[in-house]
């Protein structure tokens, strides 16, 4: 019952702070998700329960998958297109740790997400604020 309880004010207290986020807190949000179901689907494989692995590593790779799908080709260049390899890269790396039982590939994977996001988490925030209004976006609205 306790845990119910727990998991169910988690998920409203994460709808709350994606209703108030902008897109880039809404992308670090992501990152941060991603990281997190991949250690604790290393813990999984440690520990050899392969349904909480799968798991896991699905909800970690369907995010990649949804970062990946928010590139904007039009505005990023080259660096768009070196994130959808490296995003593509992570999503393939992620089928063999599932195929091998593999932390070390899942930790290959999250050290990988780990640097986009501190690059991510880097940019400062003025520099936020003056690129979601130069695309017509309200930056306290998301």
């Amino acid at each position: 019952m306790y845990n119910a309880k727990v998991k169910n004010y988690q998920k409203e207290a994460l709808k709350t702070r994606v209703a108030g986020a902008d897109r880039y807190e809404i992308i670090q949000m992501l990152m941060a998700g991603a990281i997190e179901k991949m250690v604790m689907s290393k813990v999984a494989i440690e520990r050899k329960h392969m349904e909480a692995k799968a798991e896991h590593l699905s909800k970690a790779t369907a995010i990649i998958e949804a970062l990946r799908g928010c590139l904007d080709f039009k505005v990023g260049g080259e660096v768009t297109d070196n994130l959808y390899a490296l995003y593509s890269y992570m999503i393939d790396r992620l089928v063999d740790a599932t195929i091998k039982n593999d932390p070390a590939i899942v930790e290959e994977v999250s050290n990988l997400l780990k640097e986009i996001k501190s690059a991510w988490d880097a940019i400062p925030h003025d520099v936020r604020e003056k690129t979601l209004s130069e695309n017509g976006i309200d930056a306290n609205v998301g």
